[in-house]
């Protein structure tokens, strides 16, 4: 019997709602690879008889290994698809993931947690190369807020359940749920994400092609605008992740089931976040949209840093200023996202990765940065997202207003 034609559109709605469920899922895993294991990121240093710029070390060398790793990742998938890439990064994910709840010393953990960024590198420039193949670049912003929307909600789940575990049943817990997170993102890809590159290219490997696509991306200022913007904001968010549960825990005395509670929250602010983006593009487009996301950065910077040199350190003090900060880069990551790959429809891969280069190659200097400047106090915390708030400022308010594609 014939389908009447009325469904179709139904379908087509129905298709397009199941790979925003599946991109937000894959886009997830960065913040269930960070996020879950941080309350019990004290006491898996204290277990293996390490230091704590060693435990900040498995958070800096995996992101190392993601930004690195996508530079190999982007030509493959732009030569292959994104579907056999993505398999093989979560396969390679998984099996990383158990090497890293079996670690019997700090050096094997830092050593697998490598080896999960490098195939995480794989999933996350996948997801953000598929937005590019199915949208033009509004309509991706658009759909990448909806998936970020998705990746909010993950977040904002991630550490009160890794706290409560590590709790429960010790730190190798929470490295043990990450595990079954990869599953899930496998069945999903198996089933419900079909090859989105129509035309993969053949010649995407070869020497000659790898370099003009290279200096085809890297000399347009619009991917320079777009990566600068998402780069200057992970730093910002970053620093967060990676100083603050040895500062609430530690220095402010939360306990880590509270602690997990803090990351909800802020979580929360960039989860609505992504809603104010949606709004925002509807009503003002996307370079005003920016523009707010860059004074939202700078005024939950700027605050953070007013508290802190007035004495206020107090967990409410530092949080409500990040949760300015938060909801400008619940604007500024699918902003960004999409615009630094709006230009290469052929070469979506490559501007992906050296985005995830970028923004991941920052994480890392700030990382060491922060293990050298590891003193119990909050101030490493403070300096770092009142810096990263002013680039964000800088970076939204004239290169991003310059090289912006029309809205």
């Amino acid at each position: 019997m014939p389908v009447p034609t009325a469904s179709a559109p139904a379908a087509r709605t129905a298709r397009a709602a199941i790979t925003i469920v599946v991109l937000a899922a894959l886009l997830s895993l960065q913040p269930v690879t960070t996020d879950v294991y941080l309350p019990a990121l004290p006491a898996l240093t204290q277990a293996l008889g390490s230091t704590v710029a060693a435990g900040q070390l498995t958070l800096s060398a995996l992101l190392l290994a993601f930004g690195c790793s996508q530079l190999v990742w982007g030509p493959l998938s732009d030569r292959f698809g994104r579907r056999p890439i993505l398999l093989c990064g979560i396969v390679l994910y998984a099996l990383a993931s158990v090497g890293s709840v079996a670690a019997a010393s700090m050096d094997w953990l830092i050593l697998w947690r490598t080896v999960q960024g490098a195939a995480m590198g794989a999933v996350v420039m996948c997801a953000r190369a598929i937005v590019r193949d199915l949208y033009d670049p509004v309509a991706g912003a658009r759909a990448m807020s909806k998936a970020l929307t998705g990746l909010g909600v993950v977040a904002c789940l991630c550490a009160p359940v890794g706290g409560l575990l590590a709790q429960m049943l010790g730190w190798r817990a929470p490295l043990a749920a990450v595990t079954v997170y990869a599953l899930a993102c496998l069945l999903l890809v198996w089933r419900y994400l079909p090859e989105t590159l129509a035309r993969p290219n053949p010649r995407a490997l070869q020497p000659g092609t790898l370099v003009r696509t290279w200096s085809l991306v890297l000399r347009h200022p619009t991917f320079w605008s777009y990566s600068l913007l998402t780069t200057a904001s992970y730093g910002g968010l970053f620093t967060y992740l990676a100083t603050s549960s040895f500062i609430f825990i530690g220095v402010l005395g939360l306990s880590r089931t509270h602690y997990g509670w803090v990351l909800f929250t802020s979580g929360l602010a960039y989860f609505l976040g992504t809603f104010l983006c949606r709004a925002l593009m509807a009503r003002w487009g996307l370079q005003r949209t920016v523009a707010i996301g860059g004074l939202l950065s700078i005024t939950g910077g700027t605050l953070l840093a007013g508290a802190a040199f007035l004495g206020w350190h107090h967990p409410l003090a530092l949080l409500c200023p990040f949760y300015i900060f938060a909801l400008g880069h619940g604007i500024h990551q699918p902003c960004g996202q999409t615009g630094c790959v709006a230009p290469f429809p052929q070469a979506a891969g490559v501007a992906s990765a050296f985005n995830g280069f970028m923004m991941m190659l920052l994480a890392f200097a700030i990382g060491l940065w922060l293990g050298q400047q590891s003193n119990n106090t909050i101030w490493p915390l403070v300096y770092g997202v009142w810096g990263c708030s002013i680039a964000l400022a800088i970076v939204a308010w004239w290169p991003v207003q310059k090289f912006a594609p029309s809205s």
